[in-house]
């Protein structure tokens, strides 16, 4: 569980905090192995019999006072007694985690109906879009024959496949067999059939281990609905008009019900792979695409504001449909037509999935997203949970999960991997702020209780004899994380102890949340008025400049690059960076809807040391293959033409570029040989990634550098116009020096 703060010494009291400028709280990867220092937790067991403060159901921690008897809790000071259970379990401190460390993971016992399912079997279904072309069925082959791969052999499979019918494929007999359901053509509608009449649940999902090549087989067998199979010769008559074909909504709603039927019984969590190849434009949960056009054309509307909400409550009703059932849906949209993600992304992110988009089937990189998503370890039916100490509280939280409905701060996620990343921003309780005394400090809890299916080969000797050969089981556990923060003494300590990569992170979930209500121009403005201010302050703090009383005239120069504060220095690039995103990019520059909310959902679940490079990427120097030049240069072809190196490496995320400049030897080998120190960096950079990076080489004065040079942000102006200019960042950083100036008088 790494968590990181915006600020190392939390701000006095909100005068402090207001002053500062600077956003107050923290993100948390729950489900990563390690804390952000690398360190692993104390496991332990008996995560029930930990005891909990009467006061604010914090749990007891190295930083709490322990008596004989009693304990002090270190949230909120309540005296609580000690059963005495606890009291004979703590005369041996080194045989407790929670006496041992701050970190520390515990079992839970499994309770009631867990029990029935501890070695209930991890169960995927595809869901595979038919009305598409020969390219994407092969693409979808591929990512599928990957995920068999990628599968424990004990896993339960089940092949579907959607159009204007619903396909669920038998692969249990000698050869596969499909049995279709037509799906009604009116939003409203619903199936004839229950899918379990049409196929028994146990005899659609299929073991790994057994049916694996005639999985393969089946997946052979599929090809696009022809227009012909469309028509009304399928017993439908619509007076010789084209059906639509993709009936998405409807197969999604029928399995997720079909499946819910045996969770708690076969399985635990169900992961269905949805692959899609445009718009669902048939039968319940069809969306209208005309949107896109009438307001590309139209300039009435703001289109920036428009094409961002959800035209429909289908997917997000759906969602909830899915938690119920034990379904986590994964959405795979490989198409460049208008698709509508922001009605759709709530299937996915909701239930605990991802969203992912592939422009084309050419260079997509499904098949390896796809390995890496089901070989990494996930945790599901997750519990978050974050308390403070009393002068303080959480304010917004932000992250792909779903609040609870009953408690304050309690949120639920239905499957978590490693990379998955949460925010919260915190509030003062009163105006009085933090006690001066050292020994009261600001005290953070955060809880994660979360299940995991446990391979045999992990489980110890006694468990495994139980566990009836070679099966995978069900674990619950509690992992509990609690961090003491000091308390900045003035804005030079406050600003000293500023991270910016997490400030980075704060920002950009707000400025996404501001999109989504009011509108890309509003999310932009936003993040500028929140620069203006934050150097207002920060000149002002350090007295930089001064109005004389009652004029206007000013004495000092506004320092725009916050030259005495090393730690602010990278904010004003972030910023310019972030402007210059899809993420807040204008309509008319060309940002597609769909991309800006991939980015969206994408940038929202980051942690923060990729989020940073996915938005002002790292440019490194090599003078060979084998030597590097220089760590980090900025993003603009001075820097290029300065640094004299024949090599650049650019890492932006979700993109890798290697260039060789236009003067670089002859000699160099292109691309880099595979067993250099330049390659070495790339594959470890891959292997660290949530996604598979597309890597592309480029030779200046051969190659189209259009795709590195576009990243060369610093010569563009922020304003989109993308026109290169020489005064892109620096007459950013003007621009603000003038707002400053502005807001100060």
């Amino acid at each position: 569980m790494a968590v990181r703060a915006t600020v190392s010494r939390f701000p006095a009291d909100s005068d402090a905090q207001e002053a500062s400028g600077i956003p107050w709280g923290l993100t948390v990867t729950p489900f990563a192995s390690k804390d952000e220092n690398g360190q692993a937790p104390v496991y332990g067991s008996d995560g029930n019999l930990l005891p909990r403060c009467e006061n604010c159901y914090a749990y007891f921690n190295t930083y709490c006072e322990l008596d004989q008897w009693a304990w002090n809790c270190s949230l909120c000071g309540t005296l609580n007694g000690l059963s005495s259970q606890a009291i004979a379990r703590y005369s041996h401190p080194q045989s407790c985690a929670e006496m041992m460390s701050s970190f520390i993971d515990l079992e839970l016992p499994l309770e009631g109906s867990e029990e029935e399912i501890l070695h209930a079997r991890p169960v995927y279904v595809a869901a595979v879009d038919l009305s598409s072309s020969e390219e994407f069925l092969e693409l979808t082959k591929s990512a599928l024959q990957a995920a068999l791969e990628a599968l424990a052999p004990e896993s339960l499979f089940g092949l579907a496949t959607f159009s204007h019918k619903l396909g669920l494929y038998d692969v249990q007999g000698p050869i596969p067999v499909v049995k279709n359901v037509f799906i009604p053509q009116d939003a409203e509608g619903t199936l004839p059939i229950e899918l379990e009449d049409v196929m028994p649940l146990l005899q659609f999902l299929a073991p790994v281990e057994t049916c694996k090549d005639r999985i393969t087989s089946a997946l052979e067998t599929l090809k696009p609905t022809t227009s012909w199979e469309r028509t009304p010769g399928t017993g439908q008559e619509l007076d010789g008009v084209l059906m639509g074909g993709r009936g998405f909504g409807a197969a999604m709603e029928a399995l997720c019900n079909y499946l819910g039927s045996e969770y708690g019984n076969t399985f635990a969590l169900a992961r269905v792979f949805a692959f899609l190849s445009g718009p669902p434009d048939h039968g319940p949960g069809q969306l209208d695409t005309r949107r896109y056009g009438e307001q590309y054309a139209s300039k009435g509307e703001d289109a920036d504001r428009a094409l961002l909400p959800e035209q429909t409550p289908f997917y997000k009703d759906l969602a909830a449909v899915a938690v119920q059932a034990g379904v986590c849906v994964d959405i795979f949209a490989v198409t460049n037509e208008y698709t509508d993600l922001a009605s759709l992304k709530f299937l996915s992110i909701e239930s605990g999935g991802s969203l992912f988009l592939y422009s084309n089937t050419d260079d997509s990189t499904l098949p390896q997203d796809m390995y890496r998503m089901l070989s990494r370890p996930y945790a599901f039916n997750c519990v978050l949970r974050l308390r403070t100490s009393t002068e303080f509280k959480p304010g917004h939280s932000y992250g792909h999960f779903f609040p609870d409905p009953q408690y304050e701060n309690v949120q639920h996620i239905i499957c978590c991997d490693s990379y998955a990343t949460y925010a919260y921003d915190f509030d003062f309780v009163n105006d009085v702020g933090f006690s001066r005394h050292a020994s009261e400090q600001p005290m953070v809890q955060i809880a994660f209780q979360y299940t995991v299916v446990v391979p045999p080969e992990e489980l110890s000797g006694s468990e495994l004899v139980s566990s009836r050969r070679g099966k995978h089981s069900i674990k619950r556990r509690l992992r509990i994380r609690t961090l003491q923060y000091g308390t900045a003494r003035n804005l030079n300590e406050l600003y000293d102890g500023v991270d910016p990569e997490v400030v980075l992170s704060l920002l950009v979930h707000k400025v996404i949340l501001a999109s989504l209500e009011e509108g890309v121009r509003e999310g932009r403005m936003l993040l500028h008025d929140w620069l203006v201010i934050l150097t207002a302050q920060y000149n002002e703090a350090f007295k930089l400049i001064q109005y004389k009383n009652g004029s206007s005239s000013m004495t000092g120069q506004v320092d725009v690059t916050f030259s005495q504060c090393p730690q602010l220095q990278l904010l004003p690039r972030l910023v310019f960076a972030l402007l210059r995103n899809p993420l807040l990019r204008f309509h008319e520059e060309g940002v597609h809807p769909d991309y800006r909310i991939y980015v969206q959902c994408l940038f929202s679940a980051l942690e923060p040391s990729s989020l940073h490079r996915a938005i002002y990427p790292v440019l490194t120097s090599y003078s060979t293959p084998d030597k590097q030049a220089y760590p980090r240069h900025s993003l603009s072809r001075a820097a290029l033409l300065t640094s004299g190196s024949p090599i650049f490496f650019l890492d932006a995320f979700t993109t890798l570029i290697i260039f060789y400049s236009s003067t670089a030897d002859p000699s160099l080998p292109f691309p880099p040989p595979q067993d250099c120190l330049l390659r070495s960096t790339i594959n470890k950079l891959k292997q660290e990634r949530c996604i598979t990076p597309k890597l592309v080489f480029i030779r200046g004065g051969q190659d189209d550098a259009t795709a590195f040079e576009n990243y060369l942000i610093e010569e563009q102006d922020v304003d989109g116009t993308g026109l290169t200019s020489a005064m892109g960042f620096v007459s950013f950083l003007e621009d603000i020096t003038q707002s400053v100036l502005e807001y100060m008088k």
